[in-house]
């Protein structure tokens, strides 16, 4: 089953001092590129979350971000009372103000509240990994959502491309046949008496340029390629990239080849859905 790469998974922990909020938000990138934002004392547990993000979501521009709040006594930061005292005692030599007031401005200047870097706590870590999964089994239910979105889009195309397809099939021979007789036509024009069993092989050859035979089973054989990989277990965008690629390999040998208005206005039809086929395969993990 395919993935869309865009996604976002939230979890939320609380904690006996804290409270604590995990986000994922992904879009969609030829490679893994994580972004993540957390307080300095997770910082240690970083390489771990990244493999655990990479294990899970494999590709796309990920942002990654846990915040903390505080919501019992426990703090990392505390007033250098030392220092407020000192800035205090300066600020009443240069202005006059209420205590209150110098107080606020005291606790603004650098080095008045300090911050006290803990070790992470084992058990708290635990409950944490626990949010970080929460919040990727999330956004992998995300991604499957719009993965199923992006499917039927993809089998309504590839379906149209097969309608196109068949009409091309059932042109060809209308198609053969006119070129047959534009080329008699061409010979008559000039008045010119030909060796008919020569110009019979060389009719042969000519029509033989513009078949596409070939290029017609290629392309129906590529377009049930890519259902087939549609509906596979694993989501594999650059897998059905490159047989897009193929798709429209045979699609533009086919434009080239036509020589035949009717037939070549399928071929742009053709084309416009591929193109709308490659634009979205862009999302697809």
């Amino acid at each position: 089953m395919i993935q869309s790469m865009t996604g976002y998974g939230k979890s939320v922990l609380q904690l006996p001092t804290k409270k604590i909020s995990i986000e994922l938000k992904s879009l969609n990138s030829k490679n893994l590129d994580v972004n993540a934002r957390m307080p300095s004392m997770y910082r240690a547990k970083e390489l771990d979350i990244r493999k655990l993000l990479a294990k899970h979501l494999v590709r796309g521009k990920v942002d990654f971000s846990l915040y903390v709040e505080i919501t019992g006594e426990d703090t990392s930061s505390k007033i250098n009372k030392t220092v407020v005292k000192e800035y205090i005692k300066q600020l009443k030599d240069v202005v006059d103000g209420d205590d209150v007031e110098l107080l606020k401005m005291a606790v603004r200047l650098p080095d008045a509240v300090t911050t006290e870097r803990d070790d992470i706590d084992e058990e708290e870590w635990l409950k944490i990994a626990e949010g970080i999964n929460e919040a990727i089994s999330k956004i992998v239910n995300y991604r499957k959502d719009e993965g199923a979105i992006l499917k039927q889009d993809f089998t309504d195309r590839i379906t149209t491309l097969k309608e196109l397809l068949n009409q091309v099939i059932a042109m060809d021979p209308e198609r053969i046949e006119g070129v047959r007789a534009r080329l008699e036509k061409g010979i008559a024009d000039i008045k010119e008496k030909v060796d008919e069993n020569r110009f019979e092989q060389e009719l042969v050859y000519y029509i033989e340029k513009f078949d596409i035979t070939e290029e017609k089973v290629r392309l129906d054989n590529h377009l049930d390629y890519f259902i087939k990989t549609l509906n596979s277990d694993d989501s594999n965008g650059k897998k059905l990239g490159f047989i897009s690629q193929e798709i429209g390999r045979e699609i533009n040998t086919i434009g080239s080849k036509s020589n035949h208005a009717p037939m070549q206005k399928l071929v742009v039809q053709m084309k416009d859905e591929l193109e709308k086929i490659k634009e979205q395969l862009l999302n697809v993990l």
